[in-house]
C-alpha cells in the first residue's frame, strides 16, 4: 500500500524550466505559497541536457531577461548556453519532491491554481517516414544532438529547415561533416541583428510595419532564401548556414519520401547515401497524457485551445505559460499576466 502525505498550498507549478521559474518568482513576490514539481533530476532540464553545445540565445539579452533580474552589463549580447544556464540557476533555487524514490511515499498537494510551465518542447517528434526502421545508420532528434565531433567525415542529413536544423547543419559543416539539409517548404530568413532591430522597432511601430521593414531588409540580404513569414511560423535566424549553402558546403535537398538501409529517397526522385539522419523537427506537448482535465486549455493533439492573447487561461484556476510559440519575451509577459490574474483573485498587492 502506498502512503500519502498531504500539504496545503495555494499554487502548484508543473515544470522547473525558465517559465516555471519565472512564474514561481513572481508569485513568491506576492507572498503566495507555491510548490514546483519537476519530473527530471534538475531544473532547466532541456537547457542543461537536451541542447547542443554551441547553442546561443538568438535574441539579445535585452529581450531575454526574466522578471526582477536583468542580465549583467558585462555578459555577451547573445548569451551562450552555459551563461544562460548559470543565469537560470542564480535566478531562483528550490528543492521539491513529489515522490520519495527510497521510501515510496507519495506527496499530495492541494492547490487553488495549477500553472503548466512545461512548454510544448518537452518531447522530440520524429515524423513517420516509410522505411525509417530499416535504416542501418544513426537516427536521432535534434534534442539529442550535442556537437559535430562524432560526425566528422560522415555523410549527415538534417531534416528540417527551422532554426535548429540550420544551426546544426552549420555546426556539422564547420567540423568536417558532409552535410545535407532537407527543405520541404519556403523559409523566412533573418539574422539575429535583424531580430534585435525588429524587437526595438516594436516599441515604436505597429507589428505590421515592423515586419515590413525587416522583411524588405531580409530579402535584400538573402535574396531567394528569404520569403514572407506566414502566420504562426517562426523565421529562421541565420548564423552562417546560408553562406555555406551558397558556397555548396551544405547541400540543399527536397523533402524525403522513403528511407532505405543506407540511403534516402527524395521527392524529386534522387537517392543519396548517409551515415546519420538528424530530425530537426518539432516537439510535441505531452501534458495531455498526464493532465486529465485539460479540455479548457488544450485540444486533444496538444495545441492550445484559445487564440492569442487569451491562450494562457483555462478554467477553474488552470493556466499555461510557454505554449504560444512567441518567444521568451512573450512568454515572460504571459507569466506576469498569469500572476496578475491570480493576484486579482486572491486580492493581493505587490
Amino acid at each position: 500500500m502506498v502512503n500519502f502525505s498531504k500539504e496545503e498550498v495555494e499554487v502548484v507549478v508543473v515544470g522547473a524550466g525558465p517559465l516555471g521559474t519565472t512564474v514561481s518568482s513572481c508569485l513568491t513576490k506576492l507572498g503566495i505559497k507555491i510548490v514546483v514539481l519537476e519530473k527530471e533530476d534538475c531544473s532547466a532540464y532541456l537547457w542543461k541536457k537536451k541542447t547542443y553545445d554551441r547553442l546561443h540565445l538568438h535574441l539579445s539579452k535585452d529581450f531575454c531577461s526574466l522578471p526582477f533580474m536583468p542580465h549583467a552589463t558585462s555578459s555577451p549580447k547573445y548569451l551562450p548556453k552555459i551563461e544562460f544556464i548559470q543565469y537560470l540557476d542564480e535566478y531562483k533555487k528550490w528543492n521539491v519532491k513529489s515522490r520519495n524514490v527510497t521510501s515510496g511515499e507519495m506527496e499530495l498537494y492541494a492547490c487553488d491554481f495549477l500553472i503548466l510551465a512545461t512548454r510544448e518542447n518537452n518531447e522530440g517528434y520524429i515524423p513517420k517516414v516509410v522505411g525509417t526502421e530499416n535504416f542501418k545508420g544513426e537516427i536521432i532528434h535534434s534534442s539529442d544532438y550535442k556537437s559535430s565531433e562524432k560526425y566528422k567525415d560522415n555523410k549527415v542529413l538534417v531534416i528540417g529547415s527551422g532554426i535548429s536544423g540550420m544551426e546544426i547543419s552549420f555546426d556539422l559543416s564547420n567540423y568536417g561533416s558532409h552535410t545535407s539539409i532537407a527543405v520541404r517548404s519556403p523559409i523566412h530568413v533573418v539574422t539575429r541583428e535583424m531580430v534585435h532591430v525588429g524587437m526595438v522597432l516594436l516599441k515604436y511601430l505597429p507589428i505590421s510595419l515592423a515586419d515590413t521593414v525587416i522583411a524588405k531588409f531580409a530579402k535584400f540580404k538573402f535574396g531567394p532564401f528569404s520569403f514572407k513569414i506566414s502566420k504562426g511560423t517562426s523565421p529562421v535566424i541565420d548564423v552562417g548556414a546560408i553562406d555555406k549553402i551558397k558556397l555548396g558546403e551544405i547541400k540543399v535537398l527536397p523533402g524525403i519520401s522513403e528511407i532505405k538501409e543506407h540511403t534516402v529517397v527524395f521527392e524529386n526522385g534522387e537517392e543519396h547515401q548517409f551515415d546519420a539522419i538528424i530530425f530537426a523537427t518539432r516537439y510535441k506537448n505531452v501534458a495531455t497524457k498526464w493532465l486529465k482535465d485539460y479540455s479548457s486549455i488544450f485540444l486533444d493533439d496538444g495545441r492550445l485551445k484559445n487564440a492569442f492573447p487569451n491562450h494562457w487561461k483555462g478554467e477553474n484556476g488552470l493556466y499555461c505559460v510557454g505554449f504560444s510559440k512567441r518567444g521568451l519575451a512573450s512568454n515572460s509577459m504571459d507569466a506576469i499576466t498569469i500572476v496578475d490574474a491570480i493576484k486579482t483573485i486572491k486580492g493581493n498587492k505587490i
